[in-house]
């Protein structure tokens, strides 16, 4: 019965992400992940998932240290799921923390070497990185 309950909390948030109600979204996948935390009973692929997609949540509202938190959450429940080392490493490019962006971009191309956005954002981190140290920085 518990079990089931997180399932429609689990699916009532990806209707709401999906449908751009954040607010609510973001309720229910934190109910789902606290449900998860206190049952251990959950899939981690589930519970990455709401830890990733939660995290998109707060790095739409520019939170970016907790959309961080999130996405380092779900890497920890699920460490080949690719979509959240994709995510934190956006993170660290717009902050300028350009290594620890090429190694969370790498290890995405690692979980799946088809990963185009992947493949781009490493590129772009990689030149801006290299501009820094020519810039002195």
């Amino acid at each position: 019965m518990e079990e089931e309950n997180s399932q429609i909390i689990l699916e009532n948030a990806h209707t709401e992400f999906n449908t751009l109600n954040f607010k609510q979204a973001e309720e229910l996948y934190t109910k789902f992940i606290s449900a998860c935390l206190q049952s251990r009973a959950c899939e981690a692929g589930q519970l990455a998932t709401a830890y990733n997609n939660r995290g998109q949540i707060k790095y739409l509202r520019v939170d970016f240290h907790e959309a961080v938190q999130d996405y380092t959450s779900a890497i920890q429940a699920d460490t080949r799921f690719e979509i959240p080392f994709y995510n934190r490493g956006l993170i660290h490019y717009r902050l300028g923390f350009f290594q620890d962006a090429k190694s969370d971009f790498q290890q995405a191309l690692k979980l799946n070497p088809d990963f185009e956005d992947a493949k781009v954002s490493l590129q772009q981190t990689l030149l801006d990185q290299q501009q820094k140290i020519n810039r002195g920085y």
